[in-house]
């Protein structure tokens, strides 16, 4: 049996990592914070702790023959750089360490598609793009590549270090639960009277999961690897969940730049209600950057090929009714 630890067990995608691996017979450590909700029922190791503490991972990564580092902090607001800075860039510093002390062979770094830059917006990202450079550009996304930078430290002290870039992951297994998953909730319960104009590549968690699996046995150090889906619009969506739900989609998509001016009162409603807010200013540059996504490279090394957007969606609201989600 092949000894592994996690790092964001407790997360979106991090929790279908962890199941995959449990079902592909790895024997799997999971260093987790406070909410284990994710990890119920998995039969894996836990330890309690945090990317801030060396002690903890050391403990994390002993005997582990690889680690997927998952921990981190994906951000629409600008209100949390320092804390998005320090578990994305610092905590995966401390993770490569922990590594290199525990003896660990490889690591899988998951980093993200808004870690390569967004331009020239009109050729397709490749794992050739140049990264996120400039503080102009979200926090999210300077976060991503200087942590990218940090794990490749690792080359040079002996660690195989291997890169996964997914898209915007959407699926099953959503606890908290993320972002799109209210998106879904709320297109079901017709709590949202319109949507953005823009969209993503979306990719399944499980597909992002079996390609980070794939890439860890047989992806070579040193290198990237896209993990993308399936181009679709907020709009086409919607469409989607209709189809699935019976409760149709909005009738009125905004505008990018007429979302834009609503900014500031979002922002107010936002601090008034304490409540997520349905759009930031780094949420509509996501819908309208990093659309066109090669993962050519990822299918031909391992074979990797992301399901229909449509089955994923389908799979995420059955999982949402089986848990009794609102």
């Amino acid at each position: 049996m092949v000894r592994v630890a996690l790092t964001g067990g407790s997360g979106h995608l991090g929790a279908n990592v962890l199941r995959h691996l449990v079902d592909q017979d790895y024997g799997v450590r999971a260093l987790v914070r406070r909410d284990a909700r994710a990890l119920k029922g998995v039969n894996c190791e836990r330890v309690h702790g945090s990317v801030f503490d060396p002690e903890l991972l050391g403990a994390a990564f002993a005997n582990a023959e690889i680690v997927f580092h998952l921990a981190g902090i994906v951000s629409i607001t600008a209100d949390q750089e320092d804390l998005v800075w320090r578990t994305n860039v610092e905590g995966t510093r401390n993770v490569v360490e922990a590594c290199i002390a525990r003896g660990v062979r490889r690591i899988v770094f998951f980093s993200s598609i808004h870690a390569f830059s967004a331009f020239p917006a009109n050729e397709p990202i490749t794992e050739q793009r140049a990264l996120a450079e400039g503080g102009d550009l979200p926090i999210y996304d300077r976060s991503k590549a200087a942590a990218e930078l940090e794990a490749l430290k690792g080359l040079d002290r002996g660690l195989e270090v291997i890169i996964v870039n997914p898209t915007a992951a959407i699926g099953p297994n959503d606890f908290k639960p993320s972002p799109m998953g209210r998106v879904l909730l709320d297109l079901r319960a017709g709590r949202l009277p319109a949507l953005i104009q823009g969209g993503f590549n979306w990719v399944d968690c499980r597909d992002v999961s079996i390609g980070a699996e794939a890439a860890a046995r047989v992806g070579k150090s040193g290198e990237r690897y896209l993990l993308g889906g399936n181009y679709a619009s907020l709009v086409e969506v919607a469409r989607i969940a209709a189809n699935i739900t019976g409760m149709p989609a909005p009738r009125f998509a905004t505008p990018v730049w007429l979302a834009k001016l609503g900014l500031p009162f979002a922002d107010v409603a936002r601090k008034i209600t304490g409540a997520p807010p349905k759009f930031t200013k780094e949420s509509l540059r996501a819908v309208t950057h990093h659309q066109t996504v090669c993962h050519d490279k990822a299918a031909r090394e391992f074979g990797y090929a992301p399901r229909p957007l449509d089955q994923t969606i389908k799979d995420t609201y059955a999982w949402f009714e089986q848990f009794h989600y609102a």
